[in-house]
């Protein structure tokens, strides 16, 4: 029987027990680091800690739900680097290929991503098909055993590191635009892909512009049937909604600690001593325990092998509210310090704006939460039963 006591002794050889004073960046901001995450995951993946409830020859351990809430549980008492670049792999990809993909597909790249051995980009938006997913206009046109892909698709993150994209493409426009859709893998070296990475008001460039001129993909690398991209797609956002894989990162807070060390941080900055930063202090907080609690359940909900459900959006708004919320205050308290480069906050507050957009915007996850948690009506959709090649060009 798996205890926390079995899961230390087994983690104390391989991994640094977190103090009160471990810090590590949150997404990837402010910071390209890949050794510290792949070193991570080349250490862990032999038992299967980090993503337990894979199977075993995959890099998991077949670990139930129990077992997997009990591992997340106990690896809070240690060092988890950020782990940004690898989350699509580890908690998007992942997954889809599990509920989706051939015996060979798994055996080709799940055990390579959950050693860090090969990154993972997700290329889903467009210019015109951002929050309107399924207008995507990317081709992919069948030419015997392969497809030839062409098309842009603009805002995939973590694609300058990427040895592999899984990627929702057009393959019949004359069926609706849910219809018409299938998922591919396609290798970021191949001839025909060009990235061009987009550099953001952080001064990260872990965004990018992806062409594709006639790549070539093979249709062993098609995830599900032709036609039935959509239906991944949904497996795939449903467990980024919900934070899936992205154990690592965040403030540094240990297990068991009673002080989170934002809130230690304002008080050594003399912030928690104004009356007005103090209260608002003391409202992010429960706030920021309810959203860890709730996306942790979506996370394990997802983890555990099914799907988080529609749940997840709500999940995703809360973790957003709570780290804007730290995020500004811990800047404000810094004064005049915290709009330097290296101040107090500086790097979150210039980010967070960008997690209301990452992932589907706000608004999406409420219309989600709205439509199918609520049973509100759905907004009107007027291209649901038309060919897409019609209503891409508005002949409504």
């Amino acid at each position: 029987m798996l205890t926390a006591d079995n899961i230390r002794a087994a983690l104390d050889g391989l991994l640094e027990r977190r103090t009160d004073q471990t810090r590590l960046t949150s997404m990837g901001a402010g910071s390209d680091d890949l050794d510290d995450g792949r070193a991570y995951l080349g250490a862990t993946v032999e038992g299967g800690w980090h993503v337990p409830t894979w199977p075993t020859a995959h890099g998991g351990r077949d670990a139930s739900v129990a077992e997997n809430q009990l591992i997340g549980s106990v690896l809070r008492e240690y060092v988890v680097p950020d782990l940004y670049p690898f989350a699509i792999g580890l908690g998007m990809v992942g997954p889809a290929l599990l509920a989706h993909g051939t015996a060979e597909q798994q055996e080709r790249w799940l055990r390579q991503i959950a050693s860090g051995a090969e990154i993972w980009c997700q290329m889903f938006s467009e210019p015109e098909a951002g929050s309107d997913l399924a207008n995507v206009a990317l081709s992919a046109e069948r030419d015997g055993d392969v497809w030839r892909l062409g098309g842009q698709k603009t805002w995939t993150s973590r694609a300058m590191w990427s040895k592999w994209a899984i990627c929702l493409a057009r393959t019949d426009p004359a069926q609706p635009k849910h219809k018409g859709l299938t998922m591919f893998v396609i290798s970021m070296d191949a001839p025909g892909v060009d990235v061009r990475p987009l550099r953001q008001m952080n001064n990260d460039a872990h965004f990018s512009e992806v062409f594709v001129d006639g790549a070539v993909v093979s249709d062993a690398c098609r995830v599900g049937d032709v036609g039935e991209g959509w239906r991944v797609a949904m497996t795939i956002l449903s467990h980024e909604r919900a934070g899936a894989g992205s154990r690592g990162g965040g403030d540094g807070a240990k297990r068991g600690s009673r002080i989170p060390t934002w809130i230690a941080d304002l008080a050594a900055l003399g912030a928690l001593d104004d009356k007005v930063m103090r209260d608002e202090a003391m409202s992010i907080y429960p706030a920021d325990m309810a959203s860890r609690w709730t996306a942790q359940r979506a996370a394990d909900e997802a983890r555990s092998g099914g799907s988080p459900g529609p749940a997840g959006s709500g999940a995703k708004l809360r973790t957003v509210s709570s780290y804007k919320r730290r995020s500004y205050l811990a800047n404000r308290a810094a004064g005049a310090a915290g709009m330097l480069e290296d101040g107090h906050g500086y790097i979150e507050t210039v980010t967070a704006p960008s997690m209301s957009i990452r992932g589907g915007t706000d608004e999406i996850q409420r219309n989600i939460l709205g439509e199918r948690v609520l049973g509100l009506p759905g907004e009107p959709r007027l291209d649901r039963d038309v060919p897409w090649r019609e209503s891409r060009r508005g002949l409504l």
